[in-house]
């Protein structure tokens, strides 16, 4: 065994390692898995909260519960990915991702439901991290390019798929088999990295750093509940300033401890780096307007439109489509065009998409706006990865992958968090076209939130960042 490990360690430091491929293929499906698992819950949302008596906070925290646990927990992941080594954080993450899938599946009630889902949150804030790190170590140049490309038409086609699959289910054997599903591929998946993945040497050595995780998870958790109440009571009901207050004072205390943490969760020197700031910015906007438009089409075309579950899944393959395809065009051109211009374009792509729902109502305008947005943030993922980690040393693998990671589930948190507000009235009324005011507002919101995203990357990313 010793002689193996040896001889991997050797060949992935000297010549890019012979399964790096195989190696993508099936951490990009155990990838597949986590982002199906925000979008493919959308779907299914309605008919869950009908079956377990779920109120519109209930469901929103279904959405955000996963993806705050994710996010929270994510650099914590990262970390345990550098000082233990990816394969063991990559292995542990998807067995227990895989073993609280089961349990969301047999909840008959919220308690058990959210503790699944803050449970599958834990399991994947090691995974993606460690195996992101895994794809930044195996590749190097113009193939991390191509494999990044890879990866990110994975994500973010994976969340619109998410929406079809969920329709099929739900409509098929119903909610629960939206998370019993994740169990079989779970293990096929787990059995086969076992066997295929390298044991990359640890890139780090100390411990965890908890407290910084708590810090960071309230500071979410405040931040999610926030936007949550404003849909209720709205922006400016005093408990709703008070949790922004919490949320902006515990992280504070989080960036103070980091200063003085024995092993910090993140350098934050790292923070200090244009390109990583600048990457981390683009993968939170873009994940945000992702899910929260996921979120906000189940609720548009199942209670405005009179859709079911299924046909609501039909409705979203074009985004499904479009998304994957032009993260995969977007992969091969960023480095002739830059990140710059591919980011501000696509940024308004997504603005020009949003707005056509508010412009003209009906399924069609809603599922064409949709899909012309959803080829906007496939290229913006791309943008994300490659900007954020084009300079980061071996070392820094990570860390860095953790940040970006972190930022991605902080930005579906958020963007459910506030379509949920937007649009709480039409949300909670589950009548028609009358109560069409609270989805519009959303829409706007959206729009609004990428064309200011595209004026601040102009000057955020730099000019000649591949």
């Amino acid at each position: 065994m010793s002689d193996t490990e040896t001889t991997t360690r050797t060949r992935a430091a000297d010549a890019p390692h012979p399964l790096r491929w195989p190696i993508l293929g099936l951490l990009g499906l155990a990838q597949l898995m986590l982002i199906l698992d925000i979008t493919v819950v959308a779907i299914a949302l309605p008919d869950m909260g009908a079956e377990l008596d779920l109120d519109r906070a209930a469901l929103t925290w279904v959405v955000s519960g996963y993806a705050l646990t994710f996010g929270s927990l994510m650099l914590l992941g990262g970390r345990a990915a550098d000082l233990f080594g990816p394969k063991q954080v990559v292995l542990t993450g998807l067995a227990v991702f895989t073993a609280a899938s089961l349990a969301a599946g047999l909840a008959t009630g919220a308690p058990l439901l959210l503790a699944a889902r803050v449970a599958q949150g834990a399991g994947a804030a090691l995974l993606s991290p460690a195996a992101l790190s895994v794809v930044v170590r195996l590749f190097d140049g113009d193939e991390r390019n191509r494999a990044l490309g890879v990866w990110s038409a994975l994500g973010g086609g994976g969340a619109a798929l998410g929406v079809l699959l969920g329709g099929l289910i739900t409509a098929g054997p119903g909610w629960a088999w939206v998370f019993f599903v994740n169990v079989p591929v779970g293990l096929i998946v787990l059995l086969s990295l076992a066997r295929v993945l390298p044991r990359l040497p640890r890139a780090a050595t100390g411990s965890l750093d908890i407290p910084g995780a708590v810090l960071v998870a309230a500071a979410t958790g405040a931040l999610v509940y926030a936007l949550i109440q404003a849909g209720d009571h709205g922006w400016l009901y005093v408990g709703t300033v008070a949790l922004f207050a919490a949320s902006a004072a515990a992280y504070l205390a989080f960036a103070l401890w980091q200063r003085h943490a024995a092993a910090p969760l993140i350098d934050l020197r790292l923070l200090g780096r244009r390109p990583v700031v600048a990457g981390t910015f683009v993968m939170a906007v873009t994940t945000a307007l992702m899910v929260g438009a996921f979120f906000l089409g189940s609720f548009y075309l199942q209670n405005r439109q009179g859709q079911g579950p299924l046909m609501t899944g039909v409705l979203f393959l074009p985004v499904a489509l479009l998304t994957m395809a032009a993260a995969a065009a977007a992969g091969r051109v960023i480095g002739r065009l830059g990140a710059r211009l591919l980011a501000v374009v696509s940024l308004a792509v997504v603005a020009a998409g949003f707005l056509l729902p508010v412009l003209w109502s009906g399924t069609t305008a809603m599922v064409t706006g949709v899909s012309v947005a959803g080829a906007g943030l496939g290229a913006l993922f791309v943008v994300a990865s490659a900007t954020a980690l084009a300079g980061v040393a071996p070392h820094e693998a990570g860390v860095a992958s953790g940040t970006v990671s972190t930022f991605h589930e902080f930005g579906a948190s958020a963007g459910a968090a506030a379509v949920s507000s937007a649009a709480a009235t039409s949300i909670a009324t589950h009548t028609g076209a009358h109560n069409a005011s609270g989805f519009d507002d959303a829409f706007l919101v959206a729009t609004g939130m990428a064309a200011v995203s595209a004026v601040i990357v102009l000057w955020l990313i730099p000019a000649k960042q591949q």
